[in-house]
């Protein structure tokens, strides 16, 4: 029977990638250190639908080697989405998150080179960040309708785009990063980065710094306002978590040709929204206005960000099936099934 570890698997991403290796009969290992809110909620979810006899949980952090070793000897995938996830958290904590994301990174990788061998070399994907990219300042951004948008590449933004590790995040994020695909290159590690635009999806307890579409939809349910930074022009693609995963099933089938490789991951152009067209779905899902409250700029706040994802499609064949309405439709309806349970964790999340 195939295993995979899991580092942040009671994380939106990684307790989707439980759920979906649960029901492939994989045996499925999750590593969290349960700091992030909802991540009780995740473990019963999946406990709950799934054969729980293949699901094991340990409860630790990717800083601590020594526990985390023994589990990535004995995976033959190592998902590791772990780590500090929002800009602000690590502006306040640059060493936290620094420990976090790079030491982690570094554990993880440190860990599969301890115990690679000719018979076990597990395939690590990692989940990066556009922001790796930094704010693009030198691309040309063009206002178009109300939408920001490239003036020169309209597919997105590929793997060639320079890196610019803007802000503590951008920088531990990028370190992890770079020691992912320098692994693959000295060592021989299968190492697959993605490098990840906003995900979203059910079972997403998003906040404002990190998971802002789930946030946006849980405050327009909870009829909460919503702050908005810059003018609500600013454009992402938006991934629904089903699609991420499929590329994952892809990537790990295909490792022979995906390792040692770095791809953009997103909704791409057609999956493209604003802030200002989401809320504008939200209302029409809701029925009313949603209030608004406009700030500043936040510091490295990218005027657009939209993925070329023709790398990966042409590697293995991956495409994103579900539409920004679809997906969005799918989030505000579950939201709204688990009111209660929202409820009850938007006291920590949003207090």
């Amino acid at each position: 029977m195939p295993s995979i570890l899991i580092t942040g698997g009671a994380g939106f991403i990684g307790s989707h990638t439980a759920h979906r290796y649960l029901g492939k009969g994989w045996k499925v290992h999750v590593y969290d250190n349960m700091s992030r809110v909802g991540a009780p909620a995740a473990l019963e979810w999946l406990s709950r639908h799934l054969q729980s006899a293949h699901l094991s949980v340990t409860q630790a952090d990717v800083r601590d080697y020594d526990t985390l070793a023994p589990l990535v000897a004995q995976a033959d995938v190592v998902l590791h989405a772990a780590g500090q996830t929002a800009v602000t958290k690590s502006v306040a904590n640059p060493r936290d998150d620094f420990l976090s994301n790079a030491l982690g990174t570094l554990n993880v990788l440190e860990a599969a080179r301890a115990s690679q061998t000719a018979t076990h070399n597990p395939v690590i994907l990692y989940t990066s960040t556009n922001k790796i990219y930094g704010g693009m300042e030198e691309v040309g951004i063009t206002l178009r309708d109300d939408h920001y948008a490239y003036t020169h590449f309209p597919g997105g933004m590929s793997e060639a785009q320079p890196l610019d590790f803007h802000s503590p995040y951008g920088c531990s994020k990028g370190t992890g990063d770079q020691y992912m695909r320098d692994y693959a290159r000295i060592y021989g590690l299968r190492t697959v980065v993605l490098r990840q635009s906003c995900i979203y999806g059910v079972w997403q307890f998003g906040t404002e710094d990190q998971g802002w579409l789930a946030h946006f939809t849980i405050s327009a349910l909870l009829d909460k306002p919503l702050n908005i930074y810059g003018d609500g022009k600013q454009v992402r693609d938006v991934l629904y978590i089903d699609d991420l995963v499929n590329a994952y099933d892809l990537l790990i089938e295909h490792a022979d040709i995906a390792a040692g490789q770095i791809f953009n991951i997103g909704g791409g152009p057609q999956n493209a929204v604003s802030l200002l067209d989401l809320i504008h779905i939200l209302e029409e899902l809701r029925g009313k206005p949603i209030p608004l409250v406009y700030d500043d700029w936040r510091p490295g706040d990218q005027r657009v960000y939209v993925s070329d994802t023709t790398k990966l499609r042409q590697t293995v064949g991956w495409e994103p099936a579900v539409g920004v309405a679809d997906g969005v439709g799918r989030l505000y309806h579950w939201a709204r099934e688990n009111r209660d349970l929202l409820l009850a964790v938007r006291g920590q999340a949003f207090a």
